[in-house]
């Protein structure tokens, strides 16, 4: 018997012809793969002639600054991803057709071909498709403008990096608004805002848009409005005709909504950025920025900024590392004596980029160490013949130099060119000088003393003087440069200056080159003697002025000299003998005698009746002026007689002669020595008196145990006291009652600067200077019996800070010196601290938070500092590098 299999077949219709689809759809692809491999080639070559097409459309807009548009980018890549995958298809395709067999029906390889079939069908699909959707009747549009367009730097920034970085602190982290960066031409402004707007690029502030400006000197609103438009988008024929009303309405609507950051560089005077269209940004918005650059401390306040930077000369390290790299490393290492010669150049250019790279540029091809010692001559005595400073250097920084309000002003800096060089010019002295020259409007009624001292500022502001101290002020090396190639225009036959100021003379040039010159320095020589007479019908002023071994000068020295206004003899200490051919000179307006040791002023002195200013401090060993001599000047403005007669025991200064300075009616500055209590009284007793003196010098005050120190407050502009051996002297009495009551202004002596007492040994303490807030330097030598400088003081006073300003305390041969002050002061701006000879002084009032930089000096024997007590052990170590032996 065998078993019976049954097999059902279902017949039904739907599932049959599903069945029959599929694989004839399957087959299909192998059937008609030569033909699709075939017509993927053509359609392919189709497209890609139409993608060809449309790229040359693409690059001629994008030439004419056209941003081509996304979906059509999208398309390209997409052709390309299909091209890709095409062409492999193509190229495999014969291999997969041999393997085709019964007419094409069928394969040896059924899978491998209706894959790969299927593959080429789906790609000649797409490529069908795209062939469809490549019609573009625009495929670019205008470009838009980016947030920040970046602008070229030097590849070679050298020291800019510390000051980017504060500046951007304060942009990104700090309220201010609207920041200024000033400093003077050529330091590397626009370099330090072009770093600024860069950094934009790559950093996460989320500003909508950064605009660049440049204002220049002919500033016009419509050019900034013009430029600020541009970057947002505003321009077009239409808008450039609108007023600048109109235009400023659109900017600022176009601004308002959006955080921006304005950059104005080079500005000269105030830009009104409400007439331009600026929103204006303020202190508590921290939303949008405007940083601007000038030459002018002035023009930051006009700006009204909330911040302020200084963008400062190169450091010595950086200022040679920007001059090696423009010079370069085979220059510099082809001679051994080069090395030395370059470092020489490098600091003739005072840290001033411009000035290092025009001259390391020009020095870059110099192999040979006879060519750098030239250079180096040539920069200091006749600069502007360096090849660039003439040319580059010298007429970008007269931009500065023209643009100061006035001829006067203009005057008066280049009259700071007499000066030698990195010379620490002293204000008073200088002034004094332009009232000699009448450079200075005497018809103000305020006084010319401050009319100088407003274009000391001016000049300061606008960055061509700096300020080194309170009282005295320096002059750039290359801005005295361009100040004497100004002075001495050679091409305009103009002679005003002959400058041999620090030169190390040690005798005088020749006469002859001084017949067309009308100011002369010879200051800081070693000129000993001045023979022959020079003719000098031109000659203002003429500096002689520390040469101390001045001795010998011939009687007819002078005697040419018919218009000389301004004559400096100071610090010649030979000179004993009043020259009387002085007294010829009758132009002169300024006369200055301090620091020598002339010990009479002849009578004939008299004929000076144009006399302005005479200057007679610190002559020690005069002790014989005529009487009526000095009110016979009565065009006096200036008189300073502080530290004269040294060598006299009653005095030279008496009431008589005080009374003479009564009929001065000009005079605004006057300092005086004194020799008794009668002459104080004189003097605090006149309004006149009081109102111009401005020094005192106090010696001597036989049989006064008490000086009532509480009158000197009348004397509001008292900057300098000095009181030397009054022996008798126990007590500076301060009336502290009014100041108890007075608890608003506490202090009395808002002007005194510097104070020193000498040989007063039955002193106890200097109380008093607890009531002057301004003081910067105090001195108090030989005064065996003082204690301690402030003892104790009122209530009120105790939590003022006391000695606030103070940059140096000299303290010398005080046996009995226990303290300085019962507890620890902060010294905020303490530079130098001198302690000789005072063994019992245990512990200096500091502790952690005094002169918290610590770039102070202390200066004293080993054996006193080993011996000083300390708050703390971490006091004693933070002072420890301090000490100077």
């Amino acid at each position: 018997m065998g078993n019976i299999c049954q097999i059902s077949i279902s017949c039904d219709g739907a599932i049959f012809n599903r069945c029959l689809d599929c694989f004839l759809g399957k087959a299909a692809y192998i059937r008609n793969l030569q033909q699709n491999v075939e017509a993927l080639g053509t359609e392919l070559g189709t497209l890609i002639a139409k993608k060809n097409d449309l790229m040359s459309r693409v690059v001629n807009a994008e030439q004419q600054q056209m941003r081509r548009l996304d979906h059509v980018q999208v398309w390209l890549s997409r052709v390309d991803a299909v091209k890709a995958d095409a062409d492999e298809l193509i190229r495999d395709g014969p291999q997969e057709i041999e393997k085709l067999c019964l007419g094409g029906y069928c394969s040896k390889n059924c899978h491998s071909s209706y894959e790969f079939g299927k593959q080429v069908a789906k790609k000649l699909s797409d490529v069908k498709t795209l062939m469809g959707e490549g019609v573009f009747e625009v495929v670019a549009e205008e470009k838009p403008e980016p947030a920040v367009d970046e602008r070229p730097t030097d590849a070679t920034v050298v020291g800019l990096q510390s000051q980017l970085e504060r500046v951007w602190r304060c942009l990104v982290q700090e309220p201010a608004g609207i920041v200024g960066l000033y400093g003077m031409g050529g330091v590397g402004k626009t370099t330090l805002m072009a770093l600024i707007n860069n950094k934009f690029l790559g950093s996460p502030t989320n500003f909508d848009v950064v605009i660049w400006v440049v204002v220049s000197k002919d500033l016009r609103l419509e050019n900034i409005q013009e430029a600020i438009g541009e970057k947002i988008g505003l321009v077009n024929d239409t808008w450039k005709n609108r007023r600048t009303e109109q235009k400023a309405l659109d900017i600022f609507r176009n601004l308002k909504e959006k955080k921006f950051v304005l950059l104005l560089d080079d500005i000269w005077e105030r830009v009104d950025l409400s007439k331009v269209g600026i929103p204006l940004p303020g202190r508590l918005n921290n939303k949008s920025k405007v940083v601007f650059t000038t030459r002018s401390e002035e023009v930051c306040g006009l700006m009204e900024a909330h911040k302020k930077f200084k963008v400062e000369c190169l450091s010595h390290n950086d200022a040679w590392e920007l001059f090696r790299q423009k010079v370069g490393g085979e220059t510099l290492n082809c001679h051994p004596d080069i090395l030395e010669l370059a470092e020489t150049v490098a600091k003739e250019c005072g840290g001033l980029p411009l000035a290092l790279i025009t001259i390391g540029r020009a020095m870059s091809c110099k192999r040979m160490p006879e060519e750098w010692s030239y250079a180096i001559q040539v920069l200091r005595t006749s600069s502007s013949q360096f090849p660039g400073l003439g040319n580059e250097v010298y007429p970008l920084l007269k931009f500065s130099y023209d643009n100061l309000p006035n001829e006067t002003i203009r005057s008066c800096l280049l009259y700071c060119s007499l000066y030698p060089e990195d010379y620490r010019i002293s204000k008073e002295n200088l002034i004094d000088c332009w009232i000699g020259e009448g450079f200075l409007n005497e018809s103000v009624n305020f006084g010319v003393q401050k009319e100088g001292y407003h274009i000391v500022g001016t000049l300061v502001h606008a960055c061509l003087l700096e300020e080194v101290e309170e009282d005295e002020v320096q002059m750039h090396d290359v801005i005295r440069d361009m100040a004497l190639w100004l002075a001495c225009d050679v091409e305009k036959e103009k002679e005003d200056y002959l400058v041999y100021a620090g030169a190390r003379l040690s005798e005088a040039p020749d006469v002859r080159k001084w017949e067309k010159v009308r100011r002369l320095s010879l200051m800081e020589n070693q000129i000993d003697n001045l023979s022959g007479v020079p003719t000098c019908p031109y000659l203002l002023t003429l500096f002689l002025n520390n040469n101390k071994q001045l001795l010998i000068m011939d009687r007819g020295f002078f005697q040419c000299m018919p218009r000389l206004k301004v004559l400096n003899l100071s610090g010649a200490k030979q000179l004993f003998y009043f020259p009387l051919v002085i007294s010829k000179l009758v132009s002169l307006q300024h006369l200055d005698l301090s620091d020598t040791n002339v010990a009479v002023l002849p009578k004939e002195l008299n004929a000076l009746v144009n006399l302005k200013c005479l200057n007679l401090e610190n002559a020690w060993m005069l002790t014989v002026i005529p009487r009526r001599l000095i009110s016979s000047f009565s065009s006096l403005h200036v008189l300073r007689m502080f530290g004269i007669g040294y060598s006299s025991s009653d005095g030279i200064i008496r009431e008589g002669e005080l009374e003479e300075l009564l009929g001065l009616k000009y005079l605004e500055v006057l300092s005086l020595t004194l020799n008794n209590s009668r002459a104080l009284h004189c003097v605090l007793s006149s309004h006149r008196l009081r109102s111009c003196t401005q020094a005192l010098y106090l010696k001597d005050f036989k049989s006064s145990k008490s000086l009532d120190v509480s009158a000197l407050a009348d004397l509001k502009h008292l900057k300098r006291l000095q009181i030397v051996e009054c022996y008798e002297l126990e007590e500076l009495k301060m009336d502290y009652t009014g100041v108890v009551q007075n608890r608003s202004q506490p202090f009395v002596f808002h002007s005194l600067r510097k104070i020193q007492i000498d040989d007063c040994n039955k002193l106890k303490d200097l109380t008093f200077l607890a009531f002057a807030p301004n003081l910067k330097s105090i001195e108090v030598n030989s005064c065996h019996g003082i204690q301690e400088i402030v003892s104790d003081v009122p209530e009120v006073m105790r939590n003022l800070n006391l000695f606030a300003k103070l940059q140096y305390l000299g303290l010398s041969s005080l046996s009995n010196f226990q303290s300085i002050y019962w507890k620890p002061l902060p010294f905020p701006h303490l530079k130098e601290m001198k302690v000789i000879h005072c063994n019992k002084l245990k512990k200096l009032p500091l502790d952690s938070n005094s002169a918290k930089e610590r770039k102070i000096v202390i200066r004293g024997y080993g054996e006193w500092w080993e011996q000083l007590q300390w708050e703390n052990q971490a006091t004693q170590n933070a002072f420890l590098p301090c000490f100077r032996l």
